[in-house]
């Protein structure tokens, strides 16, 4: 993974009133400030909004869990998004992900998957180098699932793309629980 500088401060959550304290405390996890909230509430109202769609993505959407974070993981990869990659294999663990297979996904969907996974893998990459899941992807997908879930293929992605830039861009310390956190 690329390490990246820390361009946006931590912000002391303790500090914050009213519906910015609200905010804060819906994104605890495990009586815990996670450093991507410590950053993104510099910006109260961008994070406001942006964790009603991040929510739908994590945890009220149409795909498995296994099969989302194979798409978190594999797009976090090929953004060497240190943070996304480090709290996302832990969430994969905790889904039955393996950590042979978390390291397969490293390799992306040539390396030994089902068709319908190596598909998975393969939309992640369509995605991140032509800004389009190709046909052959799609149709291996549609086999079977729904539109929604088409589409819950492509948001994911989208997100944990976007959430990737903003991690590496803002320069997201690793939270001190992760491996290889500096403590």
């Amino acid at each position: 993974m690329i390490k990246r500088k820390q361009r946006i401060a931590m912000r002391d959550l303790a500090t914050l009133r009213g519906a910015d304290a609200d905010i804060a405390a819906k994104n605890r996890i495990g009586g815990r400030d996670l450093n991507i909230f410590r950053v993104m509430m510099n910006h109260p109202d961008l994070t406001r909004r942006w964790t009603v769609f991040a929510g739908h993505v994590l945890h009220k959407q149409t795909l498995p869990v296994r099969e989302r974070e194979l798409l978190i993981l594999r797009i976090g990869w090929l953004n060497q998004a240190e943070y996304e990659w480090a709290q996302h294999v832990e969430i994969a663990k905790r889904g039955g992900i393996s950590e042979a297979e978390i390291e397969r996904v490293k390799s992306g969907p040539a390396a030994g998957w089902n068709a319908h996974e190596a598909a998975l893998l393969q939309a992640a990459d369509d995605l991140y180098e032509n800004s389009v899941v190709c046909d052959a992807t799609w149709a291996t997908l549609a086999v079977k699932y729904s539109s929604q879930e088409m589409m819950d293929v492509v948001f994911t992605i989208g997100q944990y793309n976007l959430v990737s830039w903003a991690l590496n861009s803002f320069g997201v310390p690793l939270d001190d629980f992760l491996p290889g956190a500096k403590r």
